[in-house]
């Protein structure tokens, strides 16, 4: 093929692909191009799948675009950059060969990047390059005449800021030219050239671009960031202050929100005669799963601090910071960023250990995935925390709840790294492997990815809330409704029903950990997913009371009906337990099989049930 051929379009439309080493903004301007919700973050790892959108030149054509993995070279030392490297080699399964390439380059690290390009352009495809970040680069008095890079690279340059939305217009113009679409001649071997690094260098010298940069406002934050002492005390104190808002800026919102729910409650319950119908409108639709929708706002208020921390470029100093602490249990700090994934949910964590390129310390991070808390439990903690922990200051403002939430993620963080540090033990995982990752620049979070951010996980979770729990919640009404009790039966129907006799029989198993029937039955429907638990106790706890307690709220019934050490001894349990398939599911997707996946089952629930067990003995002989 020569320099001047053209590549034939396959019938099923033009194929491009972004390419680009790890935080040049490549999913940003993905989100520009295609309108897609897809999350934006600024740390490597975090697109760890291809993800497909499409785009429309100025003349009107319509492209599909795919969002590969970052990557630094075409040689893959990790999964998620064997992704990159299958796709553009059309070794990926149900996926052709891109058609064209659009690499995007970080124009404040030139130096780095332009070595991408020019392995890329032995790949034998059409090539152009988005030159991304140009303001930050103009900034730091770095001027990049884009038309003489495209000399000297010989393909297409653009200048993009795809946060601002600058230069993509020209972007989809040059996708309309024929000439863009003419692919180099193809090498015989796609491995890196000795002389790409003195090209790099000949090509910045050529743009005045080879002198040393100066230091940068993030090298003077990063002196007290990075600190070896006041680092980690900041990243506590900041994660601190994190639980301390989850609770203390959503209460006012929860409140209104189970107002809302109690007065729809009653509204109904008047409107309708009593019968099946008003108990599964009532008792299940509305208690069970208005129970959960309750706890919306906290969900929203930590992921908008974990949002925050992404945009701002703090998070991969984070990674930086735990480094020493996770090789200490033979982990690296890249298991970090897969790790705090599992804090909003285990399965997005367990697929970011595609960017660990040591296979073992991949298997250990997904099998402590699970142990970090992820935002399924924090309807549970709040609703325990709520029912039993008084609100009350304890000093500089601090609350006693805020504290005990952090007390709960904490013994998540600490449980994960002393299994990680017997699989260490145990598994001969005795070398520390040093951390090496890029940091970033510090800049001010985009209000517009946050509110996306937002967005994402509150359309998640409603749409967990209005499928899968709604789902349960009925299926547990119907269980918890037949059969009808017997003639002169006393206690509610709920004792005699499917549901009541399948709690009693598993409560003999849960006694001992001081579950009474009423847990023992929601922590089956709450396998499915750990936020269903509330719900499925809203439906229990609806149809077991009294006419004058129906309409009270959970929190309050519960802390009437459970003793203090029965509600330490639930959260115990929640803080180790595996309950969610979808999470099992991912495992096994990413080991290959079911070995791993039940070994992760069966160390999960019994960890779960001795630490249940010695916090309910324990506190139940402290307040004897």
């Amino acid at each position: 093929m020569t320099a001047s051929s053209v590549i034939h379009i396959h019938p099923a439309g033009p194929l491009l692909a972004l390419v680009g080493n790890p935080n040049c903004g490549k999913t940003a301007l993905f989100n520009r191009l295609t309108g897609s919700r897809q999350k934006v973050a600024n740390y490597a790892g975090v697109t760890v799948e291809r993800k497909e959108g499409r785009l429309k030149t100025l003349a009107g054509k319509s492209l599909r675009l795919l969002d590969l993995p970052g990557t630094y070279s075409l040689y893959p030392r990790s999964p998620d950059e064997r992704v990159t490297c299958d796709v553009l080699a059309g070794r990926a399964k149900g996926e052709k060969r891109p058609d064209l390439i659009i690499c995007v380059l970080d124009a404040t690290n030139l130096r780095r990047n332009l070595r991408l390009v020019l392995s890329l352009q032995r790949q034998g495809l059409p090539c152009v390059v988005a030159l991304n970040m140009a303001d930050l680069a103009a900034a730091r008095g770095l001027h990049i005449d884009a038309q003489a890079l495209a000399e000297a690279l010989g393909v297409p340059v653009v200048r993009t800021v795809a946060t601002q939305g600058h230069g993509l217009d020209e972007l989809r113009q040059l996708l309309d030219r024929r000439d863009a679409w003419s692919a180099p001649q193809a090498a015989a071997s796609a491995h890196p050239s000795h002389e790409d690094q003195a090209r790099v260098n000949r090509i910045l010298h050529e743009l005045g671009l080879d002198a040393q940069t100066p230091e940068l406002p993030s090298d003077r934050l990063d002196r007290f960031v990075l600190h070896p002492v006041l680092g980690p005390l900041l990243l506590a104190l900041l994660l601190f202050l994190l639980f301390q808002a989850v609770f203390s800026w959503a209460e006012a919102p929860k409140d209104l929100i189970e107002a809302g729910v109690a007065w729809l409650g009653e509204q109904v319950g008047s409107a309708l005669p009593p019968g099946w119908l008003r108990s599964l409108l009532v008792d299940a639709l509305i208690a069970g799963v208005g129970s959960v929708l309750a706890f919306l706002p906290q969900i929203l208020i930590l992921f908008f601090f974990i949002l925050v921390l992404e945009e701002s470029g703090y998070l991969p100093r984070a990674a930086f910071l735990l480094d020493r602490i996770m090789g200490s249990v033979g982990l690296s700090g890249r298991s970090f960023i897969p790790l705090l994934s599992s804090f909003a949910c285990a399965i997005p964590g367990i697929m970011a250990t595609r960017s660990i390129a040591n296979p073992r310390d991949r298997l250990v991070t997904i099998l402590i995935a699970p142990l970090m808390t992820c935002s399924a439990r924090l309807p549970v903690y709040a609703l325990l925390i709520g029912a039993f922990v008084p609100q009350r200051a304890l000093w500089a403002g601090i609350e006693l709840q805020g504290l005990v939430l952090f007390v709960l993620y904490l013994a998540g963080i600490v449980g994960a790294m002393a299994v990680a540090w017997l699989l260490k033990r145990y598994t001969g995982g005795h070398h520390t492997r040093p951390l090496m990752m890029e940091l970033p620049a510090y800049h001010w979070p985009h209000a517009r990815n946050i509110a996306i951010g937002l967005w994402q996980r509150a359309e998640i979770f409603l749409k967990r809330v209005g499928g899968i729990i709604l789902t349960l919640t009925v299926l547990l009404w119907l269980l918890a409704s037949f059969p009808a009790p017997p003639d002169g039966a006393s206690g509610p129907a709920i004792q005699y029903s499917l549901a009541g006799m399948l709690g009693r029989g598993l409560a003999t198993l849960f006694e001992p950990i001081g579950f009474n029937w009423q847990i023992s039955l929601a922590l089956v429907p709450g396998l499915a997913a750990r936020e269903i638990a509330i719900s499925a106790l809203g439906t229990v706890y609806a149809l077991s009371a009294t006419a004058e307690d129906a309409a009270q709220a959970l929190t309050p019934l519960i802390a009437q009906s459970w003793s203090l050490p029965t509600a330490f001894s639930l959260l115990a349990w929640y803080v180790f337990a595996p309950q969610c398939i979808a999470t099992l599911a991912a495992v096994k997707r990413e080991t290959g099989g079911l070995r791993i996946p039940l070994i992760m089952l069966g160390y999960l629930f019994a960890l779960a049930y001795a630490a249940s067990f010695v916090t309910f003995r324990v506190s139940s002989w402290l307040l004897s």
